[in-house]
């Protein structure tokens, strides 16, 4: 069945389903630790026990994503031996360092205080479970540091040296602070802050639309619609940011993302087409005259390095192509319903219930968002696994496609069944918050009389 196919084509899928699975849940882990801080120190300040009610429910959507977040990133650290043993062996002088600094710092840090975040409510202080909390946070963003500068460094390598096909740090600084690593690193934390938004507001929809009025639901949907609303303005500046970095180091990618196949001055904005890689060319094409120069060079005639530019040296661009549109078309979806949703539930208003259901629908909207950026971000490399230094060919094992494919269908299968059973766990706690004692795990130091009712 697989034994036609090309290996490293199964390797890379394979990869990419692994990566894929895998980012799903530390991108909600990192910033609902934040949000669960916010709620702690709501509690803290108000007395109000709404916000310790949020706290408790979301803790327990918290400690479900950890879990499956650290068990698909072991999984996936094992590919880098069975699948790409080229890419530990030409850069494994770097990309070893700087896994080993997420696990000695970020890592060691979750671990030591998750337990008191999880179950320390009644068993240590309130101070003392507060501070758990913001350093189980700080871990989870530190986490994100270390693997999007060894991630930045793929897309733009500094800092080293090749000795005799090696990779050798001459410049850790320059390594760790590469190129692309402030933007890269502000976009993915700003879209994991999005993707936490609409998670919060769209189950606590759900929970409304379902007749739950308990204090803590409309806090936490205002909360969740608020955030979005801050957090997507600066996202399309980043992404812009982030954009200008892209042309001027990985110009290849960019021209794959914006269907430019010929360099030419005053290129036009590909609003959609079909790339058709035989003629070169972008069939049923609709575009905007000049506007691409306009907001990558801010001129109406600068110039536009096509896909023409770089021989077969570029990345597929039907992929690059159209993932890119799923992420901008996403992207402004979500800034419309939350500036709306965020107008609708000012001052404490209610949501309408159409406005509810949109808002239940995008609960896991930042996902698709998500991945669609990625797949931007890891196609868009091709055809090289360390950009301009390795290529996915040369790192790849001599393992069978018939091996490679076997194990592709059951990590698809499993993968698969874990998302639908995540989801599926996530609205069950929804259902069953109502139900839940309102004064159960009243943090130890905090008197009675510290609560005030909802009013």
């Amino acid at each position: 069945m697989f034994s036609e196919l090309d290996p490293v084509m199964l390797a890379r899928v394979q990869f990419g389903a692994n990566i894929t699975f895998h980012i799903l849940f530390p991108t909600i882990s990192i910033s609902l630790a934040w949000v669960l801080l916010f709620f702690k120190l709501r509690f803290n300040k108000t007395g109000d026990a709404r916000w310790m009610a949020a706290y408790r429910f979301w803790v327990k959507v918290f400690a479900l994503t950890f879990a499956l977040g650290v068990v698909s990133g072991i999984t996936m650290s094992f590919q880098f031996g069975t699948n790409w043993p080229g890419y530990m062996e030409t850069v494994g002088n770097i990309a070893g360092p700087l896994l080993a600094y997420e696990v000695l710092t970020a890592f060691f840090l979750e671990a030591t205080f998750l337990g008191i975040m999880l179950f320390g409510t009644r068993r240590v202080s309130n101070r003392v479970h507060t501070v758990a909390t913001l350093l189980v946070a700080g871990g989870t963003t530190l986490s994100a540091f270390w693997i999007l500068a060894l991630n930045s460094w793929m897309q733009t390598p500094a800092g080293f040296e090749m000795i005799d096909g090696r990779a050798h740090a001459t410049d850790w600084l320059a390594v760790v602070f590469n190129p692309s690593f402030p933007y890269r690193l502000v976009h993915m934390l700003l879209a994991s802050g999005l993707t936490v938004a609409f998670l919060v507001a769209g189950i606590s929809a759900y929970r409304w639309l379902r007749g739950d009025r308990a204090p803590e639901v409309r806090s936490t949907l205002r909360t969740g619609v608020v955030l979005a609303a801050v957090l997507i303005p600066l996202q399309i500046v980043a992404g812009d940011l982030h954009g200008l970095n892209t042309l001027h180091h990985q110009p290849a990618k960019l021209a794959a993302m914006e269907g430019i196949w010929k360099t030419g001055k005053g290129a036009p904005a590909v609003l959609f087409g079909l790339p058709n890689a035989s003629t070169r060319s972008n069939d049923f094409e609709i575009a905007i005259p000049k506007l691409a120069s306009l907001y990558l060079t801010h001129s109406l005639d600068g110039e536009i390095r096509g896909l023409d530019a770089f021989g077969e040296r570029h990345p597929p661009v039907a992929p690059v192509f159209f993932a890119f549109r799923i992420m901008v078309g996403m992207g402004l979806l979500m800034l419309a319903v939350s500036w709306l949703a965020a107008w609708q539930t000012r001052r404490g208003r209610e949501p309408r219930r159409w406005l509810a259901r949109a808002l239940m629908a995008m609960t896991f909207s930042g996902w698709v968002a998500l991945v669609a950026g990625w797949y931007v971000t890891e196609v868009g490399r091709q055809p090289y696994l360390v950009y301009g230094v390795l290529t996915t060919a040369q790192a790849a094992s001599k393992v069978p496609a018939t091996m490679i494919g076997s194990t592709l269908v059951m990590y698809l299968t499993l993968y698969a069944a874990l998302i639908a059973a995540y989801v599926s766990v996530v609205f069950y706690l929804a259902r069953k918050a109502g139900e839940a004692d309102a004064q159960a795990d009243i943090p130890r130091g905090m008197m009675p009389s510290h609560f005030r009712s909802a009013q």
